[in-house]
């Protein structure tokens, strides 16, 4: 029958059967050519790094977070319950980044434990990259994206990773995954840094102002070992206006400097400075002394001159072997020398005033040396002036 059909008609029953086809396939396609081109990006990089989960979070994310008491205990139990959802976990990198940024308002910023309650809420075995080129181009970006931010929110609060950690990126992402070089990174660099510093501090410090005075006296008087501490309460002086505490750190060497001083020249209490205690800070403030120019050192002659050789049995000594140089104590800086320091509860003048009298019980000699309040502008959370109050200070210090 297709023998006797002319040449034009069955180009057009051809014509009709591809075009049919055709029709049909892009019917069939349409569906998954719509669902490639919404899930299409440039990078897997940049597909991680274009949405910011933290912007936009859905109503059921924050009704699990929507609780009046926030501590451990129910931040726990939000996670319990997403986790109860199902086998697939739908929204956890949604839930993992609204949970990191309302770890700090539970308190839960540093505690090990509940970052790997949230890494365990992502699926396990689905993820691992099968071959080298999944492994180099980031498999699953976005979920190894958020499992990174995890961990970098981790180092920021100084929250050392364990070996319990680096199972759980390994079930999750394989072991040449980027968060495992991450975690890498982290185990040589963080045990190093934590034991770098010589004044140890405890992992949480604590908020009490006292608490922190005494601890940062503490560490600044450890140049010194003769170093002692006292801590003052400003009703102990008569005529005082603040009830407040006072942590004061002196040393003997200090206490013979201020012996030493000219009783005509004038001392200052300059501050606050800022000292910094893990994430909480605290002002304090310095008696200190105009710097003393050094003693020139002795000009001694080329010892290998024979000219002048005394016999030691005359008892002539050389006149550069009569005058020794003195070493400067660690107080004796360049730009003053510090005679003591002090934290007061309120940061006023008054209780820096009553320092200074309650310092001549154990300095009688400070009574006969005149001193400067040199305060401009207080700093810190603790020391609260009205503008008024802290023009006045301003003025009265120029």
């Amino acid at each position: 029958m297709l023998l006797k059909m002319s040449v034009p008609s069955l180009y057009r029953l051809l014509s009709r059967a591809v075009s049919s086809s055709s029709s049909i396939a892009s019917l069939s396609r349409a569906p998954s050519l719509q669902h490639n081109k919404r899930n299409l990006t440039s990078s897997p990089f940049h597909s991680a790094r274009k949405e910011d989960p933290l912007e936009e979070t859905s109503l059921t994310i924050q009704s699990l977070f929507d609780s009046k008491e926030r501590n451990k205990g129910t931040f726990v139990a939000a996670c319990d319950i997403f986790m109860k959802r199902g086998p697939h976990r739908r929204g956890h990198v949604e839930f993992i980044y609204s949970a990191l940024k309302l770890m700090e308002n539970y308190g839960v910023h540093k505690d090990l434990e509940v970052y790997k309650r949230l890494l365990n809420l992502m699926p396990k075995g689905k993820m691992v990259p099968t071959n080298v080129f999944q492994v180099e181009f980031m498999h699953y970006p976005k979920q190894q994206q958020c499992a990174i931010d995890c961990l970098e929110q981790m180092e920021m609060n100084g929250v050392m990773p364990d070996t319990e950690m680096e199972h759980i990126l390994r079930n999750l992402f394989g072991k040449m995954s980027h968060p495992v070089r991450k975690y890498g990174r982290m185990m040589y660099w963080m045990p190093k840094f934590k034991n770098a510093s010589p004044w140890t501090l405890p992992q949480v410090v604590p908020n009490d102002t006292f608490e922190l005075a005494k601890m940062a006296v503490e560490r600044m008087c450890t140049v010194d070992p003769s170093s002692s501490i006292t801590v003052y309460q400003t009703s102990e002086v008569e005529d005082a206006l603040e009830d407040t505490w006072i942590v004061s750190g002196q040393s003997t060497v200090q206490q013979e400097l201020l012996e030493k001083h000219p009783p005509g020249e004038s001392i200052k209490v300059e501050g606050p400075f800022r000292i910094h205690l893990r994430d909480k800070s605290i002002g304090y403030f310095i008696l200190q002394a105009e710097a003393k120019p050094k003693p020139p050192s002795p000009s001694r002659t080329v010892i290998d001159d024979v000219g002048s050789i005394k016999s030691w049995f005359t008892g002539e000594l050389q006149p550069e072997e009569t005058s020794l140089n003195q070493t400067c104590s660690v107080h004796e800086q360049e730009d003053g020398t510090i005679l003591a320091l002090c934290v007061t509860g309120t940061s006023g003048r008054d209780s820096l005033l009553s320092w200074i009298r309650l310092l001549e019980k154990s300095n009688p000699c400070l009574a006969n040396i005149p001193v400067l309040f040199t305060q401009a502008s207080p700093i810190g959370e603790i020391m609260n002036v009205e503008p008024e109050k802290h023009h006045d200070e301003i003025t009265a210090a120029t």
